[in-house]
């Protein structure tokens, strides 16, 4: 009797599951879809996306007080960058939308900027050159943020050809 109940249990189980899966192409048409609509506004979430980095620079600027603009520019950049990362840096991933997209990261992308923690970063970066008035190196930038996951991904690589061969011996 309790194998047909669980059988019967397990059978209702797997067929009500069907019901619920979505098909991958649906869930990807659907993001695009979003993604597309997302990318031309001007408010998300009734938070303004900048629509450039200039544009992100006068944000901060309103956003940030006198005292705490000095600290930030008076501190050397790799500091700032490090300290602020999981302060300013989630803020900007969180509100300008990094991960879902919005105008602001669909322009970082546009760059070479995969990654909200590198856009994140290469934001806080570029606006402490810009208070400094030092050259924003965007180019050089970008390019040593590119470099740097190539080699993070050339290590993952190496590393789970690592584990193979232990797993085979």
């Amino acid at each position: 009797m309790k194998f047909l109940l669980y059988s019967f249990l397990g059978l209702m189980f797997f067929a009500s599951s069907g019901i619920y899966a979505q098909d991958k192409t649906d869930f990807q048409e659907q993001y695009s879809k979003e993604y597309k609509q997302r990318i031309q506004k001007e408010y998300l979430f009734r938070t303004y996306i900048p629509k450039d980095l200039f544009d992100a620079f006068k944000q901060l600027n309103k956003l940030t007080d006198e005292k705490s603009t000095a600290k930030f520019k008076s501190a050397p950049e790799d500091v700032v960058v490090k300290k602020l990362h999981f302060s300013l840096g989630r803020w900007m991933i969180h509100n300008w939308q990094f991960y879902e997209g919005s105008r602001f990261s669909h322009y970082l992308k546009g760059m070479g900027l995969s990654y909200p923690d590198d856009m994140a970063s290469f934001v806080i970066r570029t606006y402490h050159r810009k208070l400094n008035n030092k050259p924003l190196g965007i180019a050089d930038l970008v390019k040593e943020i590119e470099e740097k996951i190539k080699l993070q991904n050339k290590e993952l690589i190496e590393n789970a050809s690592n584990v193979e061969t232990i797993e085979k011996n």
